[in-house]
């Protein structure tokens, strides 16, 4: 009974009670051991086998703290050997479909048969609707050329690096992007493409059927990869871009071409020249 105190008293001994029999905590042994305070485990059979059993199915990983493992997810893929096991799964046997039930009803008012459905109506659906996104059948295509945009238009640019530039239109590529020149040495504009809304088509025209532009696509305007772009201390200096000799020699053939073209008085001023607003101007009463 003395024994029998104590335990009661030690919280974490008296877990130990339930794995001894009556005769093990009468023995002089027990008592010593119980009331001394000692770490380890005496030699007697009954303490032996409680601590030092192994605990059925324990994990082989622990935690350090609670959300740092002792050993990464790589170290116990090697200590559990998973390189070792077939990766080929078995082929789960195919599920019969459910499908709707008829039952004959009795009655001459009833109508004579009932369906009855496979899987039921839920009991309950939520309150709030959720918006579900339409599906959509578009597919896209290329956007018509507007009829004031005609191969010679004149256009002005209303967005990027050459807004309010005076441009010729020269084709349509099959991108829907419109192909336009400067000239370039009229006004500094090279062959580039712009989208057609943001340009504005003037009633000034140039003939152009003398130019040649069956070599222009999308391929050609096509740029190459960039290399990954180093921080500002350890990049190198910027090396200054040079075109290509054949995009040369093909924006000075189509400038002879329409230079040449341009013989109107004061149409190659027109080109030079910036669109621009001044005070009491509004585009939408404008005439182009």
């Amino acid at each position: 009974m003395c024994a029998y105190g104590v335990v009661k008293r030690e919280t974490r001994r008296g877990s130990l009670c339930a794995g001894l029999s009556a005769v093990d905590l009468r023995s002089s042994s027990a008592i010593n051991w119980i009331g001394s305070h000692h770490t380890n485990p005496p030699s007697f059979p009954a303490f032996k086998r409680l601590y030092t059993k192994e605990m059925a199915h324990a994990p082989r990983n622990s935690f350090l703290v609670p959300g740092v493992a002792r050993y990464s997810r790589s170290n116990m893929y090697a200590k559990k050997a998973l390189h070792k096991r077939s990766k080929k799964g078995v082929q789960a046997p195919a599920k019969a479909t459910a499908t709707d039930k008829t039952v004959e009803v009795k009655g001459a008012k009833n109508g004579g048969k009932r369906v009855i459905p496979a899987q039921k109506a839920p009991r309950f659906y939520p309150a709030e609707d959720v918006p579900q996104p339409k599906v959509s059948r578009k597919s896209p295509k290329v956007a018509p050329l507007r009829k004031s945009i005609t191969p010679g238009t004149v256009l002005i640019l209303l967005a990027g690096r050459y807004r309010g530039k005076r441009v010729v239109f020269l084709k349509q590529l099959e991108s829907g992007l419109l192909l336009v020149t400067g000239p370039f040495k009229v006004n500094g504009v090279p062959l580039r493409r712009v989208n057609q809304a943001y340009v504005i088509a003037t009633s000034t025209k140039i003939d152009v059927s003398k130019v040649k532009v069956d070599q222009f696509n999308d391929a050609y305007f096509k740029k190459d990869a960039k290399a990954a772009k180093k921080e500002f201390l350890e990049g190198e200096t910027p090396k200054k871009v040079t075109l290509p000799d054949n995009k040369v020699a093909d924006q000075k053939a189509v400038d002879k071409e329409i230079l040449a073209a341009a013989k109107e008085p004061l149409l190659i001023a027109y080109l030079k020249s910036s669109f621009t607003l001044k005070k009491g101007q509004f585009p939408h009463n404008m005439k182009f």
